[in-house]
C-alpha cells in the first residue's frame, strides 16, 4: 500500500472547538471593576486616616490587647474542648443520670446569651462572697474570698469556656456517632476496654468530622472575646482600641486597627485548621485518583490474546445459559 492510500485510510480527527463562556468573562470584569473602585475609595478617602492606623497598629496597648485576646481564646477553648469530650461521652452513656445531666448542661448554656453569662461571672462575688468547704450542716473546714479566686480574667475564661462547651459537645457527639458501631464491636472482641476504645479507636476516626466545625468555633471564640467587658475585663484588643479611640476622638482608624489584627489572627488559625484537617483526613479527603500500575508483561499477554477474543461472541451465543451464569 503506497503512501497515498495510507493517508487516505487514516482516521480524520475532529477539530473540536472549546465551548465559549462569555458570561464568565463579563461577571469577572464586573467584579474586578467593583473591587478596583472599592480599593480606590479606601485609599483615596482621607477620612480613614491611614496615618493614624500606621501609628497605632503596633502600639503597646494594642499589642498587649492582642496577647490577652489570644490568651482568652486559647484558655477558653481548652476548657471547652475538655468539657465537650466529657459531655459527649456522658450523652451516649447508658446511665440516665449522666445522660440527662449532659442534656441539661447543653440546654442551659446554649439557651442563655453569652453576654448574660459573662455578667453573671462578673457578679459571682456578690452572690457568693466566700467559697467554703466543710461537712454538710456541720463545721466549715476552710473558706476564701471569692474575689481573690475568680478574678476578672478567670471569670472571662470561665464564662467563655463553659458557654462554648455546650456547642462543642453537640459537635463532638455528632462526630462520635459518625463512627460505625462495628468498630466498637471489633475492639471489644479483641478485649479492649471502653476507655481505650474511645481514645484509640473512636476519637481518631471522629476527628475528621470534629475538626472543621471546631476550627470554626475557635475563630468565633476569637471574636467573642470582644464581649468580656461584661465581666468586666478591660485588657482585650477591642477594649484597648476603643480606649485609644476615645482618647484621640478618632474611632474609625482604631476600628481598622482592631479589624486588621483580627484578620491576621483569623488567617493564621485558618492555616492551622487546614493542616489539622489534612492530617486527620488522610486516606479519605483526597481528590486524586489512585495511580494504576501496569505490568508490561501482562500488557503484552493481553495484546496477544486480544485478536482471539473476537471469536468469543459466537461461542457465547451458543450457550446463553452459561453467559447468564
Amino acid at each position: 500500500m503506497d503512501h497515498h492510500q495510507q493517508s487516505h485510510n487514516a482516521p480524520v480527527l475532529n477539530n473540536s472547538v472549546p465551548v465559549r463562556h462569555p458570561g464568565r468573562w463579563i461577571s469577572a470584569i464586573i467584579i474586578l471593576g467593583v473591587v478596583a473602585l472599592m480599593i480606590q475609595s479606601v485609599i483615596t478617602n482621607h477620612n480613614f486616616r491611614w496615618d493614624v492606623v500606621g501609628t497605632y497598629i503596633l502600639d503597646v496597648k494594642v499589642v498587649q490587647g492582642v496577647g490577652w485576646t489570644l490568651l482568652l481564646t486559647v484558655a477558653s477553648m481548652v476548657i471547652a474542648i475538655v468539657l465537650a469530650i466529657l459531655l459527649a461521652v456522658m450523652r451516649q452513656s447508658d446511665n440516665p443520670v449522666l445522660r440527662y445531666t449532659s442534656w441539661v448542661w447543653v440546654w442551659f448554656f446554649r439557651g442563655t446569651p453569652v453576654y448574660t453569662q459573662l455578667v453573671f461571672w462578673g457578679l459571682i462575688a456578690v452572690l457568693y462572697p466566700k467559697i467554703s468547704a466543710g461537712v454538710p450542716f456541720g463545721p466549715e473546714l476552710f473558706s476564701i474570698d471569692t474575689s481573690t479566686v475568680i478574678t476578672a480574667v478567670v471569670g472571662a475564661i470561665l464564662g467563655l469556656g463553659l458557654n462554648e462547651s455546650a456547642y462543642l459537645a453537640e459537635i463532638f457527639r455528632a462526630g462520635l456517632k459518625s463512627v460505625d458501631k462495628g468498630q466498637t464491636e471489633a475492639a471489644e472482641a479483641l478485649g479492649m476496654g471502653g476507655g481505650k476504645i474511645m481514645w484509640r479507636i473512636i476519637l481518631p476516626q471522629a476527628m475528621r468530622i470534629i475538626v472543621p466545625p471546631t476550627g470554626n468555633e475557635t475563630i468565633g471564640m476569637l471574636k467573642t472575646t470582644s464581649l468580656v467587658l461584661a465581666v468586666p475585663f478591660t485588657l482585650d484588643l477591642t477594649f484597648a482600641t476603643n480606649a485609644l479611640a476615645n482618647r484621640i476622638y478618632l474611632p474609625v482608624p482604631l476600628l481598622i486597627v482592631a479589624a486588621i489584627w483580627y484578620l491576621v489572627i483569623t488567617s493564621l488559625l485558618m492555616v492551622g485548621q487546614h493542616y489539622i484537617e489534612a492530617y486527620y483526613g488522610k486516606g479519605v479527603d483526597t481528590n486524586q485518583a489512585p495511580a494504576v500500575v501496569i505490568n508490561p508483561a501482562a500488557a503484552k499477554a493481553a495484546a496477544a490474546v486480544a485478536p482471539s477474543a473476537e471469536a468469543e461472541p459466537a461461542l457465547k451465543m451458543d450457550f446463553p445459559e452459561d453467559e447468564a451464569k
